[in-house]
């Protein structure tokens, strides 16, 4: 028996049908009927936009807002990460909702969100300003995701079994394929779901969300180099291969030289 897990209460037989006696023989298809009218008249309602009592209404206008708020801030992030978006240039609400065919509302909203993700400024009454990063802020949002990540790998090192490296090898191979194209933003979301998918193996979903937050953080272009190089690019993703081909191995020695790299290589 799973944990936690209430015990199966013992149901009920089927008891062999048994005939309505002659009283009630004529009481029974006015019943079925009556409840074939209500049913209908429930089909009709709905056809008509109703809804009967204990139904909710579709939240289709949250639903379709919700949808372009997402897909805004991706194409918004992308931007950033290919450098679309200038380090120290304002943007309006208005002009980016033109350049993506939708109203300044979800791009507002999105840009609000990149705000707390330290991505962009509010500048009262003019829009957002792509924020600049310097290289202290670069190598202290590097060292802070060592102190996270690396001794939570080195620990699943010593525990997880190859089989389950085994089963993040499309991960790393996208990191490859999205580095080979110079897709900039194709890499930052492969490269986050690598990092993620090795530190999920832990079970510690909050780590995981916090390690994400501050790679993302670390992703976005500092304000003196705003394009990431395609051989950077390519030399990361050969050091997701590495070090998958290492824990498969279990080398352990490999597995700690290879993430300590992979970490310092990040705060240049």
């Amino acid at each position: 028996m799973e944990q936690g897990r209430a015990p199966e209460q013992a149901r009920p037989s089927c008891a062999p049908a048994v005939s309505a006696p002659p009283s009630t023989s004529v009481r029974v298809p006015e019943q079925a009927r009556g409840e074939q009218a209500r049913r209908e008249e429930a089909r009709r309602e709905q056809a008509r936009g109703e809804h009967t009592h204990g139904e909710q209404p579709s939240p289709r206008a949250g639903v379709q807002r919700y949808s372009v708020r997402g897909q805004i801030l991706d194409a918004l992030r992308a931007a950033l990460v290919d450098g679309q978006l200038v380090p120290g240039q304002v943007y309006s609400a208005p002009a980016l909702g033109a350049r993506f065919g939708v109203s300044a509302t979800p791009v507002r909203e999105a840009m609000q969100q990149l705000a707390v993700e330290g991505a962009v400024e509010v500048v009262p009454n003019r829009g957002f300003r792509v924020s600049q990063r310097g290289p202290r802020e670069l190598a202290e949002l590097a060292e802070v995701r060592a102190l996270v990540e690396v001794p939570v790998i080195l620990r699943l090192a010593r525990t997880v079994p190859p089989a389950r490296w085994c089963a993040l090898r499309p991960l790393a191979d996208a990191t490859v394929a999205a580095a080979a194209m110079g897709d900039r933003a194709s890499y930052a979301e492969s490269d986050r779901a690598f990092h993620s998918g090795v530190l999920a193996l832990c079970g510690n979903e909050q780590l995981v969300m916090v390690a994400d937050d501050l790679h993302r953080r670390s992703q976005w272009p500092p304000g003196n180099n705003p394009v990431t190089r395609r051989a950077d690019l390519l030399a990361d993703a050969a050091e997701h291969t590495a070090l998958l081909d290492a824990l498969i191995a279990q080398d352990l020695a490999v597995v700690r030289s290879l993430v300590r790299e992979h970490f310092a290589g990040a705060e240049n």
